[in-house]
Parts: structure tokens; sequence; C-alpha cells
């Protein structure tokens, strides 16, 4: 229970003993102007303004008041009970769901639900000011505290603010930021706390807005730093003026502090209220009960941060936090590598073609030969004994490119064959869907990752992504095109009139399942698919409606659901998808609605992509092998899913990064140098993630390079984001001149599409992509390439990226026996120079 007058301020004799300095305080900078004034209970904030159009505009609900949290002892790790809105104990999360259930505890313990400890809330008592350097104190029984506030000469926008509290008893103490002013309900636009919650309203649902991130929590609950993308809690008001509380440098944990994660270290809270629930952005540290937290009669903590407040929208702000404060653009300059991201591709070809190490099986299933890989991962109902196939385009793609008779035959056939299997053909409410993701050798059926539900989203997934990517290599492929038209029809079926589907239907009843959210996905995609391939109107009209429904309802109110339902749906890259999604819906219909949702969701998405700890070349150890810092650093990594529930928390971001193409075709764009920034690094310098001998890179980065693991399939996810990414870089530095179609979006982990199914063009001319191992060799690993030869035969291209942010010269060789075209020069060698992030088109002839 939260004590409000715990502690008397002794006010009133400090001021009539003389102890304040002056009557009124002031702090200004060119864009900022805080005046305080000596007041009944200390000195309050009594004038915030902002410089707009040439004028001092107030910001409403001004204050000041300062908080500090107390506890004699360690306050309760034990989960309390929350109540929800009929005062009723919520019981959640399902006890099968073994992953999630040790969040739910950490999230409704007393510290993060905010309601441990002792709260003093106060003014200070004395004030002096030294320039434009005002100085405010205030103490009591319990602490001294001391705050400097100040302009930032190189930011006009920033208050620079460090507070010390130095304790004169033991206990456990915490500093909030001060409540420099605060909203109203109806009185802002949007508000988030980067990584977990975003949205335009408040949310009184704890399911919804706590687990889910759908709304901002009607609670002032405090979340951690592990999960936070950006430390930078920030609230757009309807006045246009967006305030953000953004943590100092170096403030938050580092998960991997010398030689061992220390990922859950906990030094940093962040709110979006305060403690008496106003909706203000906050920061705590040390937090209550956590690292640094206990203090000794005598001993000190410090915290800095500051206060950004802008006539500009969210965005503005947060971009504010991430390239200027977080430095976020510095990285790249940091980043050196081992091999290309061609060279890992080519190592990939190696291991997806080995039966041993990618794990490759077959089975018979209804008379029928299925292929698929090992998944050793946590499946419903599995004994050890699950299959899967993860990014069919990928593996068309690579058979195409490669010209790969191992592909081609032992691969692609059995793989045909399962995504054939894969669907419920039997008549009746679930004819078309998808059947599931995973086959079950032992108990030979088809079942979902996570218990026996049938999702619409799985549909979209597993039959009309990849049987859509299958047909566009094989159009002339009648059985899966009888299979797409099942599942468009099966999710148009689904669909009701608004334009929504539900998440899921139990298989045994047939009745909706997950009610308590809706299906805030992209859904609507397959129906989008299905009209590419069979160009029947409805299905378009069908995805427009679906989009409709979409914007309205998780776009405008930044609302997302997932696709993981180990985590039980909590958002993840789904979000990326839909970006995606919506921006091919516009280069269909043209229609700027679907455009402005695209871009919109996707700058929502960048908050899924880590910009802290700052990296830096600090050496660390990661399994007795030195690293620097920089090498191992989250910074520019996107998570499965964070908030309070995702795998961010205990595991860290993923290696997998099948959102780098789209954020490059977003920079093409809109020109935002954020996308562009985050998806190079994100890409490039990896190599502390990656197998040295396979090229697959680890998933979570709390495994740093086990290569695969327990999930062998993706490696093929890993040459479709790269294959993309390398191709959006291409097009994007060539202006255009080097395009190539794409097809559909992959299932589930992001929005990479495939290519390879249809000739493109380089320099205006026709041309088909190609890859062959040992085609072309270069020493320089910031070299990266894709090959093309014109569709007559006349005419090789190499596309040459330098993905080095300084000028490259490299020395390459072409081996043309690896394919069979003779140039009409035969000089195999030459050396190419390239500016930083360079492109360079190599033409050379052939004898026809």
């Amino acid at each position: 229970m939260m004590l409000k007058h715990t502690f008397l301020w002794l006010i009133g004799g400090l001021m009539t003993g003389g102890a304040l300095a002056q009557e009124r305080i002031s702090l200004e900078s060119g864009a900022v102007r805080m005046q305080w004034g000596a007041a009944q209970q200390g000195f309050e904030l009594q004038n915030l303004s902002i410089k707009k159009n040439g004028k001092w505009q107030p910001v409403p609900h001004a204050g000041g008041e300062y908080t500090v949290l107390y506890a004699a002892d360690k306050p309760s790790g034990s989960p309390e009970t929350v109540l929800n809105a009929a005062g009723q104990p919520i019981l959640f999360p399902e006890s099968i769901y073994r992953y999630i259930i040790p969040l739910w505890k950490e999230l409704t313990s007393p510290v993060q639900l905010n309601t441990a400890g002792e709260a003093w809330h106060f003014y200070p008592v004395a004030a002096k000011q030294e320039g434009s350097k005002p100085t405010f104190s205030a103490g009591n029984h319990r602490a001294d505290m001391e705050a400097t506030w100040q302009p930032d000469p190189a930011f006009p926008s920033d208050v620079l603010v460090t507070i010390t509290l130095t304790a004169k008893a033991d206990g456990y103490f915490s500093i909030a930021t001060p409540t420099i002013a605060n909203w109203r309900e109806n009185g802002f636009s949007w508000a988030g706390i980067p990584g977990y919650f975003q949205g335009n309203a408040i949310e009184k649902d704890f399911i919804k807005s706590a687990v889910y991130m759908q709304g901002i929590p009607g609670k002032p609950i405090l979340v951690r730093d592990r999960a936070a993308s950006t430390l930078a809690p920030f609230v757009e008001g309807k006045n246009g003026v967006t305030m953000s509380v953004i943590a100092a440098p170096g403030t938050a944990r580092d998960p991997w502090a010398d030689s061992v994660k220390t990922q859950t270290v906990w030094r940093l809270g962040l709110s979006l209220m305060n403690r008496k629930g106003q909706l203000t952005p906050t920061l705590y540290h040390p937090v209550l009960g956590e690292e640094n937290s206990f203090l000794r009669k005598g001993q000190s903590a410090t915290f800095s941060f500051r206060y950004t407040l802008q006539n500009a929208d969210w965005y503005t702000v947060y971009k504010h936090a991430v390239n200027d404060i977080y430095r976020f653009p510095d990285f790249l300059a940091l980043k050196s590598t081992r091999r290309s991201l061609t060279d890992r591709i080519l190592a990939m070809h190696r291991y997806v073609t080995n039966d041993s190490t990618s794990l490759w099986r077959t089975e018979t299933f209804h008379g029928m030969k299925i292929g698929a890989q090992a998944y050793l991962g946590g499946v419903y109902g599995s004994e050890k004994d699950a299959m899967k196939n993860s990014d069919y385009g990928a593996m068309w793609m690579l058979a195409t490119i490669m010209n790969d008779p191992v592909l081609q035959e032992t691969r692609l056939p059995f793989a045909r064959n399962f995504k054939l299997q894969q669907q419920a053909t039997e008549p009746g409410f679930f004819h078309g869907a998808a059947a599931g993701q995973y086959y079950l050798s032992k108990s030979k059926r088809f079942t979902e990752e996570w218990g026996p539900y049938v999702e619409p989203i799985a549909t979209t997934y597993y039959v009309l992504m990849d049987a859509g990517n299958v047909l566009l290599f094989n159009p002339g492929d009648t059985a899966m095109r009888r299979e797409l038209t099942a599942a468009a029809d099966r999710l148009l079926s689904w669909m009701d009139a608004q334009g929504q589907w539900q998440v899921a239907y139990d298989q045994a009843t047939q009745k909706p399942m997950f009610r308590e959210v809706d299906d805030l996905r992209p859904t609507f995609y397959g129906l989008l698919i299905a009209w590419k391939i069979l160009k029947q109107p409805r299905y378009l009209a069908a995805a427009q409606k679906g989009a409709d429904w979409f914007i309205r309802h998780a776009v405008d109110s930044g609302r997302f659901l997932g696709v993981c339902g180990d985590t039980r749906f909590v958002p993840d890259f789904a979000t990326a998808q839909s970006a995606q999604a919506l921006l091919e819906l516009y280069e269909v219909t043209r229609k700027e609605k679907y455009k402005t949702a695209a871009v919109n969701t996707a700058k929502m998405y960048t908050t899924s992509i880590f910009t802290h700890p700052v990296p830096n070349t600090v050496t660390k150890k990661v399994n007795g092998v030195e690293r620097k810092d920089w090498e191992i650093s989250q910074a520019g990594l996107s998570f499965e899913h964070g908030g309070t529930f995702g795998s961010a928390n205990y595991r860290g971001p993923i290696l997998l990064a099948s959102h780098a193409g789209m954020f490059v075709r977003m920079f093409a764009l809109t020109k935002d140098s954020l996308f562009l920034n985050m998806a190079r690094a994100a890409a490039l310098g990896r190599d502390a993630f990656v197998d040295d001998a396979t090229g697959v890179a680890s998933y979570y980065w709390d495994v740093m390079n086990k290569g695969a693991g327990p999930y062998p399939h993706h490696a093929w996810w890993q040459i479709g984001w790269i294959t993309d990414y390398l191709l959006a870089e291409a097009e994007m530095r060539s202006g255009g001149k080097v395009v190539f179609p794409r097809g559909f979006i992959t299932p589930k982990v992001g929005p990479h599409q495939s290519y390879g199914f249809a000739p493109g063009k380089v320099n205006g001319t026709a041309a088909r992509l190609l890859l062959r191992q040992g085609l072309l060799s270069c020493e320089n690993p910031y070299l990266d390439y894709y090959c093309a030869i014109s569709t007559d035969n006349k005419k090789l291209f190499l596309v040459l990226l330098n993905n080095d942010d300084e000028a490259m010269s490299a020395s390459l060789r072409i081996h043309f026996d690896r394919i069979p075209v003779t140039p009409v020069d035969p000089k195999d060698g030459f050396v190419v120079k390239m500016k930083p992030y360079g492109i360079q088109i190599v033409e050379i002839p052939l004898r026809g």
C-alpha cells in the first residue's frame, strides 16, 4: 500500500529560517523556459514553456514534484493478486504457457506494480542559482537530496538533470525523475515506452495493456530496462508538444558486462505514470530492491537524465534519443567483419544440401513421401519427432539461382508434398485451412505449435504464402493452385462483414479462442496473394476490406498481436510483416492510405530495435574468447518479442533480421536515415554470432555463435533475409538500375521476400539472378555481391556492394568454368574501387 504522508518535510521551518536562498529560480535555453517559485510546499515549477513560432507556449499542468521511494527491507519478489474491472482476481496465463509464467510473476510483483516501499512526494525547500544552472535541495530524517539542472548547449530542447541522494539511514532507495508536467487522459495523442507500450489511449484492461502492450496501462507499472529498446518514455500532447525523459547512457544494465550474461540485472525502471498515477514519462534509478539500491547511512546514489521538450511528434523526439543521445549512427563506424554476407549464403547452401548437418528427414504420410527438417524445440504433443520447413520462397529461390540438382531433386519435390499434406482437405469448417506448422512423425499428424487450435493467419502463412511462392516458380503446378484456391476461399469465409478475423478456433468445438484480444495481424495479406496468383477481383476487394479494418484497429491505435503461440501471441515480428503487406497493397492499388499506414507501422517497428547500451571497444570474454563490446552488442538487433512477456527478457534480441530489406525499402521511400542505419546495424558485422563452419547465425543473442542449434530450418530464413537485404540495397544504391521482382513475404518471422522466379533488369537489360559456388573470389570481406546473366546469355553482370563506411579497393577473380559461358575477353581478374556503401555494376560480354 502506498503511504502518501509518511515523511514530513520541514518546509515551514526552513522557509521562515531563511534557508530559501531566493524566491524565484529560472532556466532558459533557446527552446525551453522553466521558472520555479517558492510556495507553501517548497519550490514549485510554476511555468514550463517551449518556443513555438518565435513565441513561448506554456506546457499545461506543470508542477515539478519529486518522488523518492524507500524500503527498510528488500521488497518482496512474490506476485500480488491483480484484479480485473469487476474486482475479481485475474488468473493468467494458463498453465500450459510455461515460458511466460515466470514473467507474469515478475510483472505482478510489488516493485513492477509500483506499490513497493514508501513514497516521498515533495518539493525542494532550498534553491540557488549559478548562471543558468539552478540547484535544489531538500532533506528529512531518511535522506538528503540535491538536484542540479542545466540546459544542454548542444540541444536547446534538452534540459540535463543530475540528482544525488545521500542516505541518513540504512535502507533501499529509488530516485524517480520529477514530474515537471503531466497530461490528462483526454489531453494526449500518443505515448509510449520503446519496446513496451505505444498508443493513443489509456487501457484499463490489465491483460491488454500490461501483457499485450495494447494501449497505455492504467496503472503506474514499472518495466525493466532489459526489454526497453530505447530508454526514453515519451508523451505527445494534443497541443503538438512531445516530452520525453531520457536516461543518461550507461544508466541501464549491460547485458554482457564482462564474461557472463547479465541480461536480467535491473538498474533502470521505466513508466508512463508517476507513483500517483498521473500520465507523465518517468524513470527510476536505482530500482527499489535491485542492484545499488541499498545504501548505508552516509552512502550516496546519483541519477543523471534529461528532459526533451519539442514542438514535434513522438517519432521526432524518439529519433533524437536514438541518434543524438545513444549515438546510434556511430555504431556502423565501429563495425568490422571477417566474412561477407554473400559468403554466408554460399556456406549455408552447402549446409542445407547436407542431409546430416541440416537434419533433413523424409517420412511417408497418406501414401506420399514428405520431407522437412527436424525441429528440436518445444511443440505441442511432440516426442522430439517434429519436422518443419520454414521458408519455401527461399528454398525455391536458392534452387533456381544456384541451379542446384540436390535441391531440385532431393528437397523441393518432398517439401512440395509436405505442403500439400499440410492443408486440411476434409469437408467442413476447416477445409482449406492449414493443418498445423509441424508434422509429428510418431503420431503421424500435423499440429500447431502450442495447442489444438487453428488460426486464420496460419492459413495465410503456411498455405497462401508458401503455396504462392511455389506457384511463382512453378505456375503450372495445378495441385498447388487448388491448394491455394481452397485456402483463399477458407480465409474469405472466415472474415466477418467488417473485415476482421478471429485469433483462432478450437479444433474440437470450432469455437473461437483467445477472445480477450483481436486478430491484430496481417491476415489480410493472404487474400492479396490469392489475387496476385488467381486474379479474381473478389480476393483483392476482401484484402482491402481486411486491411482497412486492420488500419483502424491496429495501426491507428498502435495495437498489434504476435504469431508465436508459446508466448500466447504477444506482439512480435508480425508487426514488421504488416508494414510490408500494407506497402504491397499500396503498390497494387496506389491508394495513399495504405502507403501512409505502411510507413507509420514501420516507424512503430523501429521501436523493436535495441539502441542501447552504446557500443564501445572494451574487451570482454565470451565462452573464453575475447570479443570487443561492439561485436556482441544488442544495439541494432530486433527482438522476437519484447514487452513484459517477450523472449527479449531472458534471451535478448535475435539475429534473424528479416526486417532489414523492408527497412531499406522504407528508406528509399521516405529518406529517413533511421531505417537505413537500423537495417545495416542488424545485417553487417555480426560474425560473433555466426558459426564458422556453416555460416548459420544463432537465433537468440544469448547463445552467441552456436549456429542453428535446435532450429536447423532457420538457415532458410537466413538465406532469405540476407538475399532480400542485399538486393534491396542494390536497388536503392543503383537508383533502380538493379531491380528484380519480389515474391511473397515469408511466414512468421518477418517481411523478407523471395526472388529469382522471373527476370529483372540490370542497367536496362533483362537478366536472371545467378549464384554459383566459387564463381567469384575476393579476399575483401566487405564486398558483397549478387550475379545475374542476361536472358539472351550475352552478358554476365556482377552487382558489387561495398558494405563498409570506408572506401574500398578489392581484387576479384572470376572462375568462368563454374557457369557454361564463354567471355568475349578471357581476362578473369580485375580491381574495383568503391565509395563507402557504394555499388558497382560490372558487365562482362559473353559469346552467344
